[in-house]
């Protein structure tokens, strides 16, 4: 069976076996060997092209970064408590390619001078919370619980629904929920009088990850990671498998050691899966508590098998983590999840401010919350707001008093709205009380909305060399009710283009997340196409998120979109208008 499928998948003829691999492996998910497996092909090897080799150009990213000849960066220090040190900010490129998502003003990558003021937001979170609490003998057994941790969230474009992975219980079972709004919520009957994926009933779940691979062949549609408690867990390690729909799964394979709570994400930029893997003794244990190392793989069951020479030290919390003023420990870092969001990796850093005893003691869940993070190379993380983006309440009652976390997916997309899914804890009343009652919720956010440059009165923003192939303008902008935007384009001596004046642009007054600016006289931006031009923004009483160059008048920004929505085919935006148009029947918060 190995051999047919190694052969199947090299040859890319997934769809002739997978029936048979599926209904077989379900069948007898035991098996002779226990349904385990190691991956098709060479396992754990995935060797980085020679970076000498000037027809190779793996090291120069979409965003104009290049990246350094040892990937991963394996200086990284594990003792040091600092920030991490983002090296593309420092050295930014000369000339920063605009074709692929919208541009984000989070940082100072693409900003070569502004008066205009840096703001940051945090997601509402929604009134009805939460979407999903535990209500079914499967999830109420034991310890209750119904929390997507990590698990995930993800629109099915195939089906017009959003799927939901989730633990049923504490440290219990998988099962699985679907929502046609992403709000409301239904536990289908998987033929065996329940939503437990029963594929997965001999793993005890303590932590799972599922992506939706809109690139992979029918049978490996879905990927999952899963990591058992530890009580659970065969020599420290995960398992990961695949599906076509989400709901049978197969090919079990053993992962290479990781902590409780490691998780795994897609990093479509580079077509990498990463293992985010708790630190573990075997590997090496930071000197500043919880922490991450990084394993990257462009085969997602090849990369399932890692040795320690395989991972590099990944990164921490750091003294920018304020502590908490009631326990005031040093925080940590409990978990690490991204997503592909338009130009950037979005992440999610969990940190604890507290520990497992200090909660037991205070008869509560411990805490953590989850700070917004940025990467534009999928690796180094610049964290700019030090808030919690998703807080604790730490009130007691409250069903998400504690142990605040992330869901795989992070967000989806609808219309001009970012809905967060995260998980919290209410804790109990019996001696499991630190992690009963968990269960999943969902926070808003405009979409781009993590941070804006603004004014209450007129300044401006000018960008450095930038390069596009497209031909028309948009931004995501507030300038209402008394605001006004303009830009003019500038050639690379900083003399303004003719015809891309600001005196000849029509002004934007408007609250839009998908607003076209036009000029005067000019059709579109297709003479400047292939040219080095730089961006000037002039901002009367407004807000500006975020701006790139569509190939077409409809807005699409051919970035990703996190966990997908409405009105999206994959997880790429190739739809821009339209998507909204498809999303405007769903209910905003």
């Amino acid at each position: 069976m190995k051999y047919m499928y190694s052969l199947c998948r090299s040859i890319k003829l997934h769809a002739c076996i997978s029936m048979f691999l599926l209904c077989l492996v379900s069948y007898s998910c035991g098996g002779s060997d226990d349904g385990i497996s190691e991956p098709p092909g060479n396992p754990g090897t995935d060797p980085a092209p020679d970076p000498d080799d000037p027809s190779d150009d793996w090291r120069t990213l979409y965003n104009g970064i290049i990246l350094p000849s040892v990937w991963p960066p394996k200086n990284i220090n594990i003792s040091s408590y600092e920030p991490m040190n983002v090296p593309y900010l420092q050295t930014p490129p000369e000339v920063v390619p605009i074709d692929v998502g919208r541009q984000l003003f989070f940082d100072n990558f693409l900003i070569a001078n502004t008066d205009l003021e840096r703001k940051f937001y945090k997601p509402k979170k929604y009134a009805q919370n939460p979407i999903l609490k535990p209500e079914t003998a499967l999830e109420t057994s034991n310890i209750p619980g119904a929390s997507a941790k990590d698990g995930g969230v993800w629109w099915e474009p195939r089906e017009q629904i959003f799927k939901m992975w989730y633990e049923a219980g504490w440290l219990n079972k998988m099962a699985y929920a679907t929502s046609n709004d992403g709000v409301n919520w239904v536990r289908p009957d998987l033929n065996n009088g329940s939503n437990e994926l029963l594929t997965l009933s001999r793993f005890p779940a303590n932590s799972c990850a599922v992506v939706l691979d809109y690139e992979a062949s029918d049978n490996e549609r879905y990927k999952m990671f899963l990591r058992s408690p530890n009580a659970d867990a065969t020599d420290n390690a995960g398992y990961c498998m695949i599906s076509s729909n989400g709901k049978q799964w197969s090919w079990f394979t053993k992962t290479g050691p990781c902590g409780d709570r490691s998780t795994m994400f897609y990093n479509p930029f580079r077509k990498k899966w990463v293992f985010s893997i708790r630190t573990l003794g075997v590997l090496g244990n930071s000197p500043h508590g919880r922490a991450r190392y990084y394993r990257e793989h462009s085969d997602f069951l090849a990369g399932a098998v890692w040795s320690k020479a395989d991972v590099v030290f990944w990164c921490n919390a750091d003294n920018k983590d304020t502590p908490d003023p009631e326990f005031n420990l040093p925080p940590e870092l409990y978990n690490l999840n991204a997503v592909g969001y338009e130009s950037i990796m979005l992440g999610l850093h969990q940190i604890l401010l507290d520990e497992n005893e200090i909660a037991k003691a205070a008869n509560r869940p411990k805490i953590t919350e989850l700070k917004v993070s940025f990467s534009r190379d999928g690796f180094h993380w610049d964290r700019p707001y030090r808030d919690a983006f998703i807080p604790a309440t730490r009130v007691p009652g409250s069903w998400d008093r504690g142990y605040v976390q992330s869901v795989g997916g992070i967000c989806t997309v609808v219309g001009d709205q970012l809905r967060f899914y995260y998980i919290g804890f209410k804790g109990g009343d019996s001696s499991s009380y630190m992690h009963s009652n968990g269960a999943t919720g969902m926070a808003t956010l405009r979409r781009d909305g993590f941070a804006s440059m603004s004014t209450t009165g007129e300044g401006s923003l000018t960008t450095h060399p930038v390069k596009f192939s497209g031909k028309y303008m948009f931004v995501n902008v507030n300038c209402c009710p008394a605001g006004e935007l303009k830009v003019e384009i500038l050639d690379k001596n900083n003399k303004v283009i003719d015809g891309f004046s600001a005196d000849k642009c029509k002004a934007v007054t408007i609250d839009s997340t998908i607003q076209q600016v036009e000029w005067n006289g000019a059709s579109d931006l297709s003479s400047l196409a292939g040219q080095e031009v730089r961006f000037r923004f002039k901002l009367k009483n407004g807000d500006l998120y975020a701006f790139w160059v569509s190939p077409s008048t409809n807005g699409e920004s051919n970035g990703y979109v996190a966990g997908g929505g409405p009105g999206y085919t994959s997880n790429k935006d190739t739809e821009g208008k339209k998507a909204y148009e498809k999303a405007s029947g769903f209910q905003k918060f």
